[in-house]
């Protein structure tokens, strides 16, 4: 059985799932639960590396985790985490770097099936053009860890005006 706590963050409140010794799932949620510390070590250990993240002190996590899901779904999540901190990638790319450009609507069901929100990076994946699209938690809070990272598009661009 899940364990599920929640923690602050500048993005509002985030639930976490553990089992078994891993994270399970990161997800934003518009209520806290009952219980908001982290008992286990990968509890603390995630609520920790979240902070420094947060914080601006962290581009990588290190902690086990796990969700369920398809072995399509496990690949597309297993080419999120290589999309390094301050970078993004279209949806097109996701599917190349897939093996198949065709499957771009798959890949982007895929990634919005992710339960690890910003371990498992699905707000680093954007439209062909740049635009924000689609985000489980938010467009709110896509741009928000975007701009964070310092990878929002057009955010290195000077103003004339």
């Amino acid at each position: 059985m899940a364990d599920i706590f929640s923690i602050d963050s500048p993005v509002g409140p985030i639930h976490i799932s553990s089992e078994d010794g891993k994270i399970t799932a990161v997800e934003f949620r518009a209520a806290e639960l009952e219980r908001n510390c982290p008992e286990s070590l990968i509890e603390k250990q995630c609520a920790s590396e979240l902070a420094e993240y947060f914080a601006g002190k962290r581009t990588e996590f290190t902690f086990p985790m796990e969700q369920p899901g398809t072995e399509f779904q496990k690949r597309v999540w297993d080419e999120l985490v290589k999309i390094p901190f301050g970078k993004t990638i279209s949806y097109h790319e996701l599917a190349v770097r897939l093996g198949d450009p065709k499957c771009i609507r798959a890949a982007g069901t895929a990634n919005g099936k992710n339960n690890i929100a910003i371990i498992v990076p699905c707000h680093r994946v954007i439209g062909s053009d740049g635009s924000l699209t689609g985000y489980a938690g938010g467009m709110d809070k896509k741009e928000w860890l975007l701009r964070l990272e310092g990878s929002l598009p057009g955010m290195n661009q000077t103003s004339l005006f």
